[in-house]
């Protein structure tokens, strides 16, 4: 008998179980090429409808027409900290949106290359919430604007896109990529690792409009270069291909659901579950500002901060994991991402009642 716990950990996240157990099956013979995917040649056929298949699924579900590159990358969103700078920041400037750790070292990276200007932060704040549109400023002539659509660490998300003042548009979606629509034509570049919605560690997604690639500098270290891989077709080397080809099972699964639409409309309804239960007494308190909450992390405090250790515990014994906040701020933290059936949120629901009965 198989043991599945619900899995809050905000990454490598819960994965769909109909992908775990088809790739169960191939882990040893796929498709009868009596080898398994991690055996493969990336050369070959069957690896082929895997690689391109993944790629095409992903513009499916985003509607990306023929003036997008979709790469297939390695190093995570930690890496693409430095490519975005080394490829985008042609002039020299760039303008960057800080709403957390991740924001922050996207920003560190990018000082490395060229000059970085805030356009907007909420650290006086401690992050509690993302920037007002009218918070934003960017400065005429820099090359683009970053900024991260969620951010696991405060549970906060940008739920419209900022005002770029005409720069291209350029994001980690590492947190929520794939768990809604998208509006694409206010974007330029769009990156995020694969390990919350998509698939798990190892692979990486790195999105850009052909124009803007067109752009992107030529006398890079040959791997750094997004030329490389967009002209190899990200074949240029050996692809992580089992993480590409689970990401393909996942990207499958989220066309059953009804695309980003379904999965989008999904995502809601298990955040409102969840935020509803925090709010409905003073017992538990939703750290990040209302209209910047996070349908992907809900982070929350007890008022009684000493007994967080205690129901971190006592949920992981009820089969709950993953619940303990960041290590920078403490507290809780459920990740709830594409994979978490509505059945998990319900659990958990269930049990924050149970435990406020027994320790409020």
């Amino acid at each position: 008998m198989t043991h599945r716990v619900f899995n809050f950990n905000p990454g490598p996240g819960t994965l769909p179980e109909e992908a775990l157990a088809e790739a169960r099956e191939a882990l040893l013979d796929y498709k009868g090429t009596g080898m398994g995917v991690m055996e493969l040649s990336h050369r070959s056929k069957p690896y082929e409808e895997i690689h391109f298949g993944l790629i095409n699924g992903i513009k499916e579900l985003l509607g990306a027409g023929d003036d997008w590159e979709v790469l297939l990358l390695q190093g995570g969103a930690s890496l693409q900290f430095s490519m975005v700078p080394m490829n985008l920041m042609t002039g020299g400037r760039a303008a960057y949106v800080i709403t957390g750790e991740w924001a922050q070292r996207a920003a560190k990276e990018a000082k490395r290359h060229g000059t970085v200007e805030v356009a907007a932060t909420t650290e006086a704040e401690k992050f509690r919430r993302v920037p007002r549109a009218e918070e934003v400023k960017v400065e005429p002539g820099v090359d683009y604007l970053h900024f991260t659509t969620n951010n696991t660490i405060y549970g906060t998300q940008f739920h419209h896109e900022p005002p770029t003042g005409g720069a291209p548009l350029v994001a980690d979606m590492s947190s929520d990529f794939l768990s809604r629509p998208v509006a694409l034509d206010r974007y330029a570049a769009i990156y995020a690792g694969a390990q919350k919605n998509l698939g798990p560690a190892g692979a990486t997604v790195a999105m850009l409009r052909k124009d803007l690639l067109a752009r992107a500098k030529g006398d890079l270290p040959t791997m750094l270069s997004y030329r490389t891989h967009a002209d190899a077709k990200s074949l240029y080397n050996t692809p992580p291909c089992w993480a590409i080809y689970i990401s393909f099972l996942c990207c499958q699964w989220l066309q059953r659901q009804g695309g980003l639409a379904g999965i989008g409309e999904r995502n809601e309804r298990k955040a409102r579950l969840l935020y509803d239960a925090l709010d409905e007494t003073g017992f538990y308190r939703p750290t990040a500002e209302r209209e910047s909450r996070s349908q992907m992390n809900v982070t929350f405090r007890l008022a009684d901060e000493t007994q967080e250790e205690r129901f971190a515990k006592e949920a992981t014994a009820a089969g709950l994991v993953g619940l303990k906040g960041h290590r920078a701020v403490g507290g809780l933290r459920a990740s709830i991402y594409n994979a978490m059936p509505v059945a998990g949120v319900e659990a958990l629901v269930a049990f924050l009642g149970d435990f406020e009965r027994r320790a409020g």
